[in-house]
């Protein structure tokens, strides 16, 4: 949970000042905090930790959590959370569109995946079968044109027809690309992408979460099951769930999980998109299927998409 992804930074210190709570960070993947938690036990040396939604039902199957759920636990959807509280999202990602206006004139900017095979811009997707983010991309894809998470295939295709057009893009959708203007068009998570926009130049890109279908993901917290401090990591999960959590959550792109419940205040809420923009974005049904998709899609990309390639 370090402090420069989703603005962690302003609620460790509200934690310190409010409760006198200290913390450190160790910066690793979803993988790598479960597998700690195990490996360590009752001998455990970490509290709580924030894990990609998919990891959650692992960490509970791994039997290295522990339950709690916060006083805001009716305001965070059934979808998001696990039913006797091991794990619940503090944050959503969506897969939007990011268009660069000075490279894509105004009536070409696209507004929907579909939108996407009739421009003349490239498109840049970046390390699909890598990536989790590229690969929630053509997950995306697939939910408009009749896919779901066991069946990639209408997505592939539309990257394919991008690709035999000559419009896919193999550039890395970075920061520092489309600073350079490398990349016209970009799928990227929302937070990424409005982070992005705001750090280089706010009135120089365009973003969007496709009104046609979107994907969404986010991120949940686990508490481990031997945690040195369980009261301090039930406070603090507490505290990412209270309004004051949530807006700290917001003011670093991320978008709430209460996002429906809350006001936000109007310097934060001019980062984010309006509500009305993720009203076909879905979450991920069946994560069983989408796993064993995703460890396909390395092979599916080359041989279905980047052998159109020209």
């Amino acid at each position: 949970m370090p402090d420069t992804w989703a603005n962690w930074k302003d609620t460790w210190a509200d934690l310190k000042e409010n409760y006198g709570l200290e913390h450190m960070d160790t910066d690793m993947s979803s993988a790598e905090e479960i597998a700690k938690f195990k490996a360590e036990g009752e001998n455990a040396t970490a509290d709580i930790g924030d894990v990609g939604i998919s990891f959650g039902p692992i960490a509970v199957a791994e039997d290295v959590t522990q339950p709690y759920k916060p006083t805001t636990w009716e305001e965070i959807p059934d979808w998001a959370k696990d039913e006797d509280g091991h794990w619940m999202l503090g944050y959503t990602g969506t897969i939007a569109l990011m268009s660069n206006k000075q490279l894509v004139a105004e009536g070409e900017r696209p507004r929907t995946f579909a939108d996407l095979t009739e421009g003349d811009y490239t498109v840049a997707v970046g390390a699909v079968g890598q990536a989790a983010q590229a690969n929630s991309a053509v997950l995306a894809a697939a939910y408009v044109n009749g896919g779901d998470e066991s069946n990639l295939t209408p997505g592939l295709e539309l990257f394919a027809e991008l690709a035999r057009q000559g419009r896919l893009s193999l550039a890395n959708p970075s920061i520092a690309n489309l600073e350079k203007g490398e990349v016209e068009v970009a799928l990227l998570w929302d937070f990424n992408a409005l982070n992005y926009r705001d750090q280089i130049d706010r009135e120089a890109f365009d973003v969007v979460i496709p009104s046609d279908a979107s994907v969404t993901s986010g991120y949940a917290t686990i508490i481990n099951k031997h945690a040195p401090h369980p009261n301090a990591a039930k406070l603090a999960r507490e505290y990412i769930l209270s309004d004051e959590g949530q807006f700290n959550l917001a003011e670093g792109y991320a978008r709430p999980i209460r996002a429906q419940h809350l006001t936000l205040p109007e310097d934060i809420a001019a980062k984010l998109l309006p509500n009305a923009q993720y009203a076909n974005a879905r979450p991920v049904e069946d994560f069983d299927a989408w796993e064993k998709s995703a460890r396909q899609l390395p092979r599916q990309w080359q041989s279905q998409v980047l052998i159109h390639q020209q």
